[in-house]
Order: C-alpha cells, then sequence, then structure tokens
C-alpha cells in the first residue's frame, strides 16, 4: 500500500509518500480500506519529532482519523461488513491507503456523507464532546469560551454547544473566521488580534475550551464564572504559565486535561458508543440546526506537504481533509 511517511523529523521535505506492508487485521480487527483522512496539529508535531505515536501505533505513519470502506475482517470480527463505509479515530497510521483497527472503535458514516465530509469528524466532534459533555458538563443556559473557534476543533464545539442550548463566546486572530463562525451559531465572536479577549467578554462563562495553553491561563480563571471549567485540549501558545492561583480556590475553579489520541482501547470503545448513540445521527437529521463537518480545505496525499504548510500558516476555516 502506499502511506505518507516520516523520514526523520524536521520541515516538509521529510513528508514521503512511498510503498509499504499493508497491515493484517487481527482477532476482532478489521482493515479499512481509507478513502480520505484527516490532518490534524498532532500530525505536525509528530514531523517535527516531538509527538511520536503512543505504544501499539505504527510509528513511521502519521494520521489519527479516516474515512473509508471495510476491507476485510480479522477473526472474529462480526460487527461489520465488507463494503460498510466507516469512520474513526487511531493513534497513528491513518494517512496510508488501509489501516487496521479493532472493530468496537469504528463509526459507521452518517447517511448522506461523503468519505471527504466524514473524515472531518471523528478528531474534532469526538473531541469537541467528550471536552463539553464529559469533561466540562456543560448545561443548557451555560456560556462557553470556545478559543481558535476556527479549528476543526473550535467549528464542532460551536456547533455541538449551540444544540446543547448553550451560549457560544469564540476567539480568533482572524475576522473573517469569526464571520464563519458565527454562521455556525456563534453568539459573541472576540478577535484577538490586537491583545487578549477578558475585557471583551460580555459576562464570566460557565466552561471554557482551550488550546491555546501557559500564555492565556491567567485570562481564563479571571473569565470563568464561579465553579467554572477549564478544559486544556492543547497549547498551541506555549506550555508555560506563571499565575495567582487565587481565583482558582476563591471561585471553586476546574482544571482538565484532556487528550485523546494516547487513550487506551478501553477508554476509546465507551466514547464511541456514546457518540454514535447520541451525536451520530444529528448529521443525518436535518432539525438539528445544522450539525455538519466544516471542511476547509482538500488536499491528495501527493500533496502531504502542501496540507502541512497550509495549517501551519492557519489558512484553514475548519478541517484540512486528505484524499486518495
Amino acid at each position: 500500500m502506499q502511506a505518507i511517511i516520516h523520514a526523520g523529523a524536521g520541515d516538509i521535505a521529510v513528508l514521503q509518500l512511498r510503498n509499504v506492508p499493508s497491515p493484517e487485521p487481527g482477532p476482532e480487527q478489521i482493515r479499512i480500506g481509507v478513502r480520505a483522512a484527516g490532518l490534524n496539529r498532532a500530525d505536525i508535531l509528530q514531523r517535527k519529532g516531538r509527538y511520536p505515536a503512543p505504544p501499539g501505533w505504527p510509528a513511521e505513519i502519521p494520521g489519527l482519523e479516516y474515512a473509508g470502506e471495510v476491507e476485510s475482517l480479522g477473526a472474529g470480527a462480526r460487527r461489520w461488513r465488507v463494503g460498510d463505509r466507516v469512520m474513526g479515530l487511531v493513534g497513528g497510521g491513518a494517512h496510508a491507503e488501509y489501516v487496521v483497527v479493532h472493530q468496537d472503535e469504528t463509526l459507521a458514516i452518517p447517511s448522506g456523507l461523503t468519505f471527504t465530509q466524514a473524515a472531518a469528524i471523528p478528531e474534532a466532534f469526538l473531541t469537541a464532546w467528550d471536552a463539553l459533555v464529559t469533561r466540562g458538563r456543560l448545561q443548557a443556559g451555560d456560556r462557553v469560551l470556545i478559543h481558535a473557534v476556527g479549528s476543526g476543533v473550535g467549528t464542532a464545539a460551536v456547533q455541538l454547544a449551540r444544540r446543547l442550548g448553550a451560549t457560544t463566546v469564540g476567539t480568533s486572530r482572524s475576522a473573517a473566521k469569526l464571520e464563519q463562525a458565527r454562521a455556525l451559531g456563534l453568539d459573541e465572536a472576540i478577535d484577538t488580534s490586537g491583545g487578549g479577549f477578558g475585557a471583551r467578554l460580555s459576562a464570566p462563562v460557565n466552561l471554557i475550551l482551550d488550546v491555546l495553553g501557559g500564555p492565556v491561563l491567567a485570562e481564563n480563571l479571571e473569565a470563568l464564572a464561579p465553579r467554572g471549567r477549564l478544559v486544556l485540549l492543547g497549547f498551541l501558545q506555549g506550555p508555560s504559565a506563571q499565575v495567582n492561583l487565587d481565583p482558582i480556590l476563591r471561585k471553586r475553579l476546574e482544571i482538565v486535561g484532556s487528550v485523546m489520541r494516547t487513550r487506551v482501547l478501553t477508554e476509546r470503545i465507551p466514547l464511541v458508543s456514546e457518540f454514535a448513540a447520541r451525536v451520530a445521527p444529528w448529521f443525518s437529521d436535518p432539525t438539528t440546526r445544522g450539525i455538519r463537518p466544516i471542511v476547509g480545505a482538500t488536499f491528495p496525499f501527493a500533496a502531504i506537504g502542501e496540507a502541512h504548510q497550509a495549517m501551519e500558516e492557519d489558512r484553514n476555516f475548519g478541517k484540512i481533509v486528505l484524499v486518495w
């Protein structure tokens, strides 16, 4: 099969499209013919040598999400049939023509969606759902602040929070992305190209989804209402902070860290099961006020370097998807 390989760590020059052996499904596993796959910040970090694949996943092939068709079944795999359209998350290996996964960590592609659209769902929507509902305990009527609202996770979180009855506040350094987010249901937009966000909040928030990290931690703590929750999903602006701890104690705040890639199978399966039951039907239901994957750009796998560059330059609103 063809796959994206990292020939060392570095800039986009280390990305190569090579022929490698196809993976074989083991017991209760399925092999999927990948038609499309999302590109994520984790793939950029892995290329730079800063985010290796967790144990059990291909160390040399990146890719955290896929959409395709079931191509073959391992011993005891009975949940799916050959030809079924599926999508899902993996710890690595999705930037290839085939990927092998456990049958219970795979989701059916909602009816009416293309493979390209489906490939934009798993990482963004599973992460957003887990952060909002499981980690963040979002309730109807809450105010939720979503940093980098034009990202894949951001565009998913806006739609899900709106569907759950929350008021959404989003930040971005791009006025154009904020306008696009408004079309998805963003209630309050804050342009951070000129500085911070706290002074422009109309009111404190109950929940924050943060991918920025240390430099905004102090401002996040001040922005939270009493008993507010901060779910940390990344630290694009840096991992370190020096802050006053008083707001955490005084307001009884919670800070929760969350990452998808390193979760073991016993953690992923319940999340996938919940998502399949509660969220996946929304993509096919015309009454759900526009729950849909947002594909900002597509690239052929042969143009993997261009795709990485587009992500590093923050050109995209929503997801970048790679297609065969």
